[in-house]
Parts: structure tokens; C-alpha cells; sequence
């Protein structure tokens, strides 16, 4: 796992800048996301736009740009009638302009990283159950519905699988089964309410089943409230003992029927401080927060251990 010990020492070495949001920088740029496919269809119609927006923040100084595969499954593509060689070529497109958008990094301070994007189950369906988990299937059957695209991004050499806004504890599992003898390291991501996973499992049960995982380099929270992740930070350091992730939301809510966002803005690049010393070493911004806010992530983050 050559690798993993290469991503893991830049985490040792140091707090990295993650990206904010792909879905709010391509709508900012004129792109309408409102079907099934979010993001991931612009990887057939207009991948130039998805570099564009990866390049967003790269220049605001993101250190790990994160693919646009979240939604990217066969069985998406398939029902808009995508074949499965063209979908797989899809999903390795999506690392390909990653690291197109990333180039060679500052040089004179750090390489950039390309993190493989897997969402959970719940984002292929489409309804809303990303947030809920419990989709009534075991983990055998979710292992088999993750493990192919996995390998076909694996086949991209990505440097990270980001295994992300993972609802449930199951799914969990599932995951991390699915990635082993990959050849590529990960981390875990669980999207959270208050002190447990959107299932309602204890985020102590859900951080400790990674806390063995050879493959598992950072665990932690994306796709929540800043207020959560405060919270959520030093539960994972303590219950793992692995570098921290962590990448809020704007702390605006999601209305799934409606397909809006509500409520304020409460994302601060001022905490990114706090999560480091808390032990995070990956921080960045999920939903609604833009290069801008990552642009102050990464100045807040300059210059320290």
C-alpha cells in the first residue's frame, strides 16, 4: 500500500486544505444540476466545466481536490442509458480531469491530491435516503453495489478514496470491505446530525469501526453543520487514534422535497484552527461553501503544525 503511506505521511506532516463544494461551484458558473445524475452527468455533457470548477479551488489553495463521482454509479448512468463500459470510462474521466485541475501543486510548498469520490448508496437513488440510511439492505448487499465502482477508480490511481456523507453504520461496513486489497487508501465520512449518524447510531460505534482499518488513514464528518463538526472533531481522534476529516456543510439546511437550501450561512474558516488542534488534518467545506471560504481555510491554516 505505497499509496497509503505516501497520503499518510502528508497527513503526518501537517493539516491539508480539502475543497468546498463541486455542486455550488458549477451552479455558480451557469450549470443546472436538477436531475437524478447532480454532478456527475456534466462528466458526459461537459466535463471542461467540472475541470473549471476543480481549478476553482486549487487556486484558492485546496490541497486535495475531491472527483465528481459521488453520484456516478452503473445503475445511474444506466437508467439514462449509459452502458456499463461507458460508464466505467466516465468514472475514471472523473479522476482524470481531478488531476488535470490539480497539476503539480506549489511546488514550494506541498503537492496536490486527487480523493475518489464513492457517495453512499442513498445517492444513487436520488430521494433524499443519503440522508436517512436504512435502506434495507445488508452489508453484503451494499458491498456489492460499492465494490465495482471502487475498482474501476482504483484503476484511475487516485492518491485517497473519499468514502463520503456515509449515513449509517452498515454502510460503513460495507465500505470498508469494499476497498480492501484495492491498493488504495481511504478515509471514512459519515454524515451526521447532533451526536450520531443520520441512522441514529452513536458516533462513537460509528467512528470505531474504521479504528483497524489498514486502509482507513483519516475518519471523520462532512455534509453536517459546523456546529456538529465541533462536536463530532475529537470523537473520532479519541475513538480512532487517526487523523481527523472533517468538511461542513454552509450550516444551511437541505429541503429535499423542495430541492433548496434554508435557513443562514454559518460556515467560519475560523474554525479550521479549532478542528486541527483538535486533531483534524483534513479540512475543507462541503455543500454551499465556495472557493472564497476556502480560500480563508487555507490562510487560516498557513504556516501551522
Amino acid at each position: 500500500m505505497d499509496g497509503a503511506g505516501t497520503f499518510a505521511n502528508a497527513l503526518a506532516e501537517g493539516a491539508l486544505v480539502l475543497d468546498g463544494g463541486l455542486s455550488n461551484q458549477l451552479e455558480h458558473t451557469g450549470h443546472d444540476l436538477g436531475d437524478a445524475l447532480w454532478s456527475a452527468r456534466l462528466l458526459a455533457d461537459r466535463p471542461e466545466a467540472i475541470t473549471a470548477a476543480h481549478r476553482a479551488y486549487a487556486d484558492a489553495g485546496a490541497d486535495v481536490v475531491i472527483t465528481a463521482s459521488y453520484q456516478a454509479t452503473f445503475e445511474g448512468f444506466g437508467r439514462r442509458g449509459i452502458d456499463r463500459g461507458r460508464a466505467a470510462e466516465l468514472l475514471r474521466l472523473s479522476v482524470r480531469l481531478a488531476r488535470d485541475a490539480a497539476g503539480d501543486g506549489d511546488g514550494a510548498r506541498r503537492p496536490r491530491w486527487v480523493a475518489a469520490s464513492a457517495g453512499p448508496y442513498g445517492a444513487m437513488l436520488a430521494d433524499g435516503s443519503e440522508y436517512r440510511g436504512r435502506y434495507g439492505l445488508g452489508v453484503r448487499e451494499l458491498e456489492r453495489f460499492h465494490r465495482p465502482r471502487l475498482e474501476v477508480l482504483a484503476e484511475a490511481a487516485p492518491d485517497v478514496f473519499a468514502l463520503e456523507t456515509v449515513p449509517d453504520v452498515d454502510e460503513a461496513r460495507a465500505l470498508l470491505r469494499a476497498v480492501r486489497g484495492l491498493g488504495v487508501p481511504a478515509w471514512l465520512s459519515y454524515s451526521i446530525a447532533g451526536g450520531g449518524t443520520r441512522a441514529g447510531q452513536p458516533l462513537e460505534e460509528a467512528f470505531a469501526v474504521a479504528a483497524d482499518a489498514e486502509e482507513v488513514v483519516a475518519v471523520g464528518v462532512n455534509c453536517c453543520s459546523p456546529e456538529d463538526a465541533d462536536a463530532a472533531v475529537p470523537v473520532a481522534a479519541r475513538v480512532t487514534g487517526k487523523p481527523v476529516v472533517v468538511y461542513p456543510n454552509s450550516g444551511e439546511r437541505w429541503d429535499p422535497a423542495a430541492r433548496a437550501w434554508r435557513g443562514p450561512a454559518l460556515f467560519a474558516p475560523g474554525r479550521a484552527g479549532t478542528w486541527r488542534d483538535a486533531g483534524a488534518r483534513l479540512i475543507g467545506g462541503c455543500c454551499r461553501v465556495g472557493p472564497g471560504a476556502i480560500a480563508q481555510v487555507a490562510a487560516e491554516l498557513a504556516g501551522t503544525p
